[in-house]
């Protein structure tokens, strides 16, 4: 039985995942935690579950307080609203992220993806935890965007490019570009490397989009949707691109 930990301060978030937890069978719900002051007492006088869903925004603080102040012998999967958050939760135990509202099929990859970690035994310390975790590199696969007072959820499969303008970092898509919370060096880290590349100091580009490329004189990249006609491969990047276009 995989025992699990929810933190989550919204009283109907933490009942409709316990809710969803509910339909698989090995696992089961011990505690449901709903600040950073009862996380840490919680933490400290319990024996640690195998699986944490955390939210990050609690009301006293981010839930990443926790676990800086104790070291959890348990993965988390965070769930969050606020995409910004996602990169730190990546360096804590994380091996994922769901975006809410949590979708049922990404609730049981996260599980699947979970017990892919665990030993035979189902045993781990928490050094051999962070060994696992740094394995196998943990990937966007969705981004949460502003428009005006709303929110919209993009798929990273459907961004031709991620560019900055003017100290902004956007993503585009076939509908619009968007802005991000992200920064180029950041998303780097936690992009599919398989499908994107860091053409230059402005754009990183979907491989799923290249339309054309022209090598001479230097390497120029078209794309399906782009904010311009061409995107020119840094001469320090061209060994690299061509590397990664055959990988």
């Amino acid at each position: 039985m995989i025992k699990t930990v929810i933190i989550e301060d919204e009283k109907p978030a933490s009942r409709k995942l316990e809710r969803m937890l509910s339909e698989f069978p090995d696992v089961q719900v011990v505690a449901k935690i709903e600040s950073v002051e009862e996380g840490i007492q919680w933490f400290s006088e319990n024996e640690h579950p195998q699986l944490i869903f955390s939210d990050i925004v609690l009301g006293d603080g981010l839930s990443f307080d926790i676990f800086e102040k104790i070291s959890t012998k348990g993965f988390i999967i965070y769930t969050t609203a606020f995409d910004q958050y996602t990169l730190k939760a990546f360096k804590l135990n994380s091996i994922d992220y769901l975006l809410k509202p949590i979708l049922d099929e990404d609730l049981a990859g996260a599980i699947e993806k979970f017990k892919s970690f665990l030993p035979a035994d189902n045993s781990v310390s928490s050094q051999e935890i962070k060994q696992l975790i740094k394995k196998e590199k943990t990937t966007l696969s969705r981004i949460l965007v502003k428009i005006g007072y709303n929110l919209k959820i993009v798929q990273i499969r459907e961004v031709s490019c991620f560019y900055s303008e003017n100290k902004i970092v956007y993503l585009q898509t076939h509908e619009r570009s968007y802005p991000s919370d992200f920064t180029l060096d950041e998303l780097e880290d936690v992009l599919d490397d398989k499908k994107f590349f860091r053409v230059n100091r402005q754009f990183i580009i979907n491989s799923d989009y290249i339309k054309n490329i022209h090598t001479s004189p230097n390497y120029k990249v078209e794309l399906q949707f782009q904010p311009q006609e061409e995107i020119t491969v840094s001469r320090d990047r061209v060994k690299d691109f061509k590397e990664w276009l055959v990988s």
